[in-house]
């Protein structure tokens, strides 16, 4: 009997067009905290209340205190294996791309070259008022007191995230769309999927006849609908998958 591993490895060794669907939970080895597991940030924080547009308008200051806490973990955090597995597999032909809620920017350090950012990152920030965009890094020296940045207009810069009640950036969504609709595979990790609209994305691949592999701790919506779930660490399921699938097409 093929175990669930195995099925994914066959599945990932068929494919040719691999998308990477990736969440929070994809990061967490790297040694960022997630958000909804028991103890992940938003067991101590309301989201509307601190990562919201509105919140962020109403007190830009109380916005970067909260962000404080995540940032340290980020700058300090290394790609995980999950990472390295997948940027090994996009070299090797077989991702053409990875769409991710993540804002860490760890993809791209572990090699990847195709990322689509849904959720934004820190690298940039933009002023309110003027629209002028800042490297993060020179704005760290007045985060760090607990204060918003302004720009020499006045305006205060917002880091370039998409905050609760944001919309997604039109464009990049579509990209992710066109991708989905041509994958043969796609791959899901470390996310709950159930923050809209990325929650949805896999439906696009699996009304297009893409097989879907799920590797995530907890249950998901899609879990049902998908040709494999694994329970279990990305760190550990994610190269095991990807190594077992090179070997297999003797791509290694």
């Amino acid at each position: 009997m093929r175990t669930e591993l195995g099925r994914a490895i066959e599945l990932a060794a068929a494919a040719q067009r691999v998308v990477v669907l990736t969440g929070a939970g994809f990061s967490r080895p790297s040694g960022i905290p997630d958000f909804r597991s028991p103890d992940g940030l938003w067991a101590r924080s309301d989201p509307s209340e601190v990562a919201s547009l509105r919140a962020f308008r109403r007190d830009p200051d109380g916005f970067y205190r909260w962000l404080n806490d995540l940032i340290d973990p980020i700058l300090a955090a290394r790609p995980n294996p999950a990472h390295l597995a997948v940027a090994a597999f996009e070299a090797a032909g077989r991702v053409t791309g990875v769409i991710t809620q993540n804002i860490d920017g760890l993809h791209q350090q572990a090699g990847s070259r195709r990322v689509y950012e849904l959720h934004g990152h820190l690298r940039t920030a933009t002023c309110f008022e003027c629209e002028r965009q800042a490297p993060g890094e020179k704005l760290l020296p007045v985060i760090r007191q607990g204060r918003a940045p302004r720009c020499s207009c006045g305006g205060v810069f917002k880091p370039d995230v998409v905050l609760f009640d944001e919309g997604l950036p039109r464009g990049l969504l579509w990209l992710a769309h066109a991708l989905l609709e041509q994958c043969d595979l796609l791959l899901v990790a470390g996310t709950s999927l159930e923050v809209a609209p990325v929650c949805d994305l896999p439906l696009i691949a699996a009304r297009r006849g893409a097989r879907v592999v799920i590797v995530n701790l907890e249950e998901t919506y899609l879990d049902e609908q998908a040709d494999v779930v694994i329970r279990d660490d990305v760190a550990m399921a994610i190269p095991a998958i990807i190594a077992g699938a090179l070997e297999l097409a003797g791509q290694q």
